[in-house]
């Protein structure tokens, strides 16, 4: 049976990694001419994603790169800045979790799955029949009993498939922006917080460059996604009076921006097609979890895929098991994006002091609090994942 995938960055390379191991003959295309590694921002992944990755047997491979941010520092006009240990604030969040940067673990997750899987670089799909035929950009047409789109928030395969499907704002934009590494200092986040406002810098003992983040709250902005000078235009017309991030922006670095929106499909299959991860449903860029939904996605779809052998079957099982997981996940980032990017000063006050609070109450307490809100952070700590056979 043969299964073609639609990009190479998480959830691409997770999904083909077990398909593999179940027997399946598994191709790759991805548009970009190589592996991306340069840019991008940190990601989590929670509970179930690291056992996951576990199963897989690079654990150690991303527990070696990981960010090892351990402090962070918060800046807001006219206060002290306050210290927060990141490792007490994550443990009261998940009893398992890692930070890594996006590019490196693409980059572990691909070096898991080459030699058991054709991947073909530089090339992307432009039509998809109900019966499995596949022509392309560049390469010859070819028939397959699977078509995934595993493309991101911007996915090719689902416009083919699903035509233009809503994407649903959610109130901000995300930029990230490549910095030279002394703009920051290794296990350490800087972040400036205003009424609206987010900007944060890092980088990493093994980064050659420092990474800065913004989130910011606004209207509808006028841009295509892949103009980038215009989307430059609009981040500085954004931060021009906070002149603590001005020297940031006047670097040329590697940049990435995109609007914080959802995507709220109610099913992401369609004849021989489905998608997974931010393809199908997003929940919001970096405030929604969805490396961790993307993995755990990934995983559902493979196994079931194997349990059912007919597509038909084994997507309507893949949207069944991974659903409240998705609407949950919906949820918290609506939520998120309203605590992240507070409106008012009184809202700065509210978060500046509820991270000085949480650094001072006991682990206990803490860990409490968050499991008694089912849908925060925890929600991705309470996924069971499904005991697929472990023979493969």
């Amino acid at each position: 049976m043969g299964v073609l995938i639609s990009g190479a960055s998480i959830a691409g390379p997770v999904l083909a990694y077990w398909l593999a191991r179940h027997g399946f003959e598994v191709t790759v295309v991805e548009r970009a001419p190589a592996l991306r590694k340069t840019g991008g921002h940190a990601v989590d992944l929670f509970r179930p994603a690291m056992d996951i990755v576990e199963r897989m047997g690079v654990l150690p491979e991303v527990l070696d790169l990981k960010t090892g941010t351990d402090a962070l520092t918060v800046h807001t006009s006219g206060a002290r800045p306050v210290d927060v240990d990141l490792r007490r604030f994550f443990s009261t969040l998940s009893d398992r979790h890692v930070e890594i940067m996006r590019d490196d673990l693409s980059e572990v997750l691909y070096n898991a799955t080459r030699d058991d899987v054709e991947y073909v670089f530089g090339d992307s799909i432009t039509h998809i029949s109900p019966e499995g035929e596949v022509t392309f950009e560049h390469g010859a047409p070819r028939r397959f009993d699977v078509v995934v789109g595993a493309d991101g928030l911007h996915s090719n395969v689902r416009r083919l498939v699903f035509g233009e499907v809503p994407h649903h704002f959610i109130g901000g934009y995300l930029a990230v922006l490549s910095l030279p590494k002394n703009f920051s200092s290794p296990n350490h986040t800087f972040l400036h917080l205003r009424a609206g406002r987010m900007a944060a810098v890092y980088t990493a003992e093994h980064l050659s460059d420092a990474r800065a983040v913004f989130l910011f709250r606004s209207g509808k902005l006028e841009y295509h996604y892949r103009d980038v000078e215009r989307q430059k235009e609009l981040l500085r017309e954004a931060y021009a009076d906070m002149a603590e991030v001005g020297p940031w922006l006047e670097h040329d670095g590697t940049f990435y921006f995109d609007s914080i929106t959802q995507l709220r499909q109610d099913t992401w299959s369609r004849d021989r097609v489905t998608l997974v991860g931010d393809a199908g449903y997003c929940p919001g860029p970096a405030v929604g979890g969805s490396t961790s939904l993307a993995v755990v996605g990934a995983y559902v779809l493979a196994n079931e895929t194997a349990a059912h052998r007919n597509h038909t079957d084994a997507f309507k099982a893949y949207e069944s098991e991974i659903g409240d997981y998705v609407r949950r996940s919906r949820a918290f980032a609506l939520t998120a994006a309203k605590r992240l990017l507070p409106t008012t000063g009184r809202d700065v006050w509210l978060l500046r002091n509820g991270a000085r609070l949480l650094n001072r109450l006991p682990l206990p307490i803490g860990r409490a609090l968050t499991k008694l809100n089912r849908n925060g952070v925890r929600l991705h700590d309470e996924v069971r994942l499904k005991p697929y056979p472990t023979h493969v």
